[in-house]
């Protein structure tokens, strides 16, 4: 199993516009067949080292998380969306070992 984690660090982290991003991550269910899980959270400690949002995506293989990455959706719909409301982001992509 493949896992890919994301964490985002918002321009604007109010409740409302964490809530509006969150759904937009959520949108790729049903869109993209290589991803098997798919969890987005929002941060509730807001503490100085907290980021604001994560994503967790999970994948059969590398193969199909590459196909994730490369997907119209992902490409067109997700990525620049998100690249437009994030000050920051940090990525852990990693293979199960159990």
């Amino acid at each position: 199993m493949i896992t890919h984690i994301v964490f985002f660090k918002l321009l604007d982290a109010s409740s409302e516009n964490q809530t509006v991003i969150a759904e937009k991550l959520l949108s790729m269910q049903g869109q993209i067949p290589q991803l098997r899980y798919l969890e987005v959270g929002i941060d509730k400690l807001r503490t100085a080292r907290s980021f604001d949002l994560s994503l967790i995506t999970r994948f059969d293989t590398w193969e199909d998380y590459e196909g994730y990455q490369n997907h119209p959706y992902h490409q067109t719909e997700i990525l620049p969306y998100v690249r437009s409301v994030i000050e920051k982001s940090v990525v852990v992509d990693y293979e199960s070992v159990v």
